[in-house]
């Protein structure tokens, strides 16, 4: 979670963040860690390193934080925010995903090229088998295509087979999506769906990480990032899934992070039916049609049906609120009593049916 009130960013504090961010051994935990004991990244970045050990720090990020390496990957960044439709949301300022601030370990920064915006609408995220079979990616392309033309931003992780059929169908139909990397942006993997990135970024969608411009392909990274595809998502459907892939990571992170978790059967003879079967025995909900998706998220979201006895029978409760004054769903949160998730699925219905528009983060009710 992140702190508890925003700190205001000056370029020098900017700077000191990246510094931060590109420490070793320096996780989402420890910078928080930071930021609240030394109250700004540009106090911490001066503290001696006896302050650092106190805190239970190691060394080594003491030792680095001052070397030429992390002050030249500091201004590299500085360097790439100046360019167009590139972006930095940090985890304690206003226009940082609301969803994601939720969980425990949300990534203190989070590079985005393309349209920050969309991260703050109501999310579905589809994964599956980088190796899937035709019929898969078919349905993983249907599903997308609907789930989009219903008003869900297409969340998934940029990789071959599932993840790319999931994102192209939601830009085939003028919907939007957002992609999410085990990499620094500027070390795009996998190549082959660089071309993709780029449509996205260019129509409206978004590209985001939570890693240093420049970093590498890991394998340690890609579990990482599972967190951020399902912790700004309401739901993870899975697609088609081996026992052994890391989609069943993002559906586990997704669950203990509240978020619902789908999952689409598929025949006992296909290996890449197993994990989607055993998620289902687990407990996810077993998906055949759109519809099944939208009536577990009203279901889960309980929102109230007006009654003639209320003060305005037919006027939804969030609608009372837009008429009076534009809010962000995050204000809308707090002056409903609502969860933000519920919040923003009721936006999505309301948005569906022409009532409500979104325009520069703020929500307007429409009146006809």
């Amino acid at each position: 979670m992140p702190p508890s009130a925003a700190i205001p960013v000056s370029p020098a504090e900017l700077e000191a963040r990246l510094r931060l961010h590109r420490l070793p051994e320096l996780g989402p935990a420890r910078f928080r860690k930071l930021l609240e004991a030394f109250g700004s990244a540009s106090k911490a970045i001066s503290a001696p390193a006896s302050a650092w050990r106190a805190l239970g720090l190691p060394l080594a990020c003491a030792q680095a934080r001052r070397t030429a390496e992390v002050r030249d990957g500091a201004n590299y960044a500085l360097a790439w925010l100046e360019r167009p439709n590139q972006h930095l949301l940090m985890w304690d300022q206003p226009d940082y995903p609301a969803l994601l601030a939720q969980i425990s370990d949300a990534p203190p920064l989070l590079f985005v090229a393309g349209n920050p915006e969309i991260l703050e609408k109501p999310q579905l995220a589809m994964v599956g088998s980088r190796r899937a079979s035709r019929p898969g990616m078919d349905t993983a392309a249907a599903f997308s295509r609907s789930l989009a033309g219903a008003g869900f931003v297409i969340t998934s992780g940029l990789a071959l087979g599932i993840d790319a059929a999931a994102h192209q169908a939601a830009l085939d139909v003028g919907g939007q999506t957002v992609g999410v990397l085990g990499t620094g942006l500027e070390k795009f993997y996998p190549q082959r769906n660089r071309r993709l990135a780029d449509a996205m970024i260019a129509s409206g969608s978004a590209v985001v990480s939570e890693f240093p411009l420049d970093a590498a392909p890991s394998a340690a990274n890609f579990p990482r990032r599972n967190r951020i595809i399902s912790g700004m998502s309401l739901g993870v459907l899975v697609v088609e899934a081996s026992v052994a892939s890391g989609s069943l990571i993002t559906a586990r992170l997704a669950a203990e992070q509240g978020r619902e978790v789908f999952a689409i059967p598929g025949s006992i003879h296909h290996p890449g039916a197993r994990g989607c079967h055993q998620l289902i025995r687990d407990g996810a909900a077993l998906v055949e049609t759109i519809e099944h998706i939208l009536e577990a998220l009203r279901g889960w979201q309980q929102l109230p049906f007006p009654t003639e006895s209320s003060v305005v029978a037919t006027t939804h409760p969030l609608l009372q609120l837009l008429l009076a004054a534009p809010h962000t769903s995050e204000a809308l949160a707090g002056a409903s009593g609502w969860t933000l998730p519920k919040v923003l699925v009721a936006l999505t219905e309301l948005e569906m049916d022409g009532r409500a528009v979104c325009e520069s983060g703020r929500w307007f009710a429409r009146v006809s």
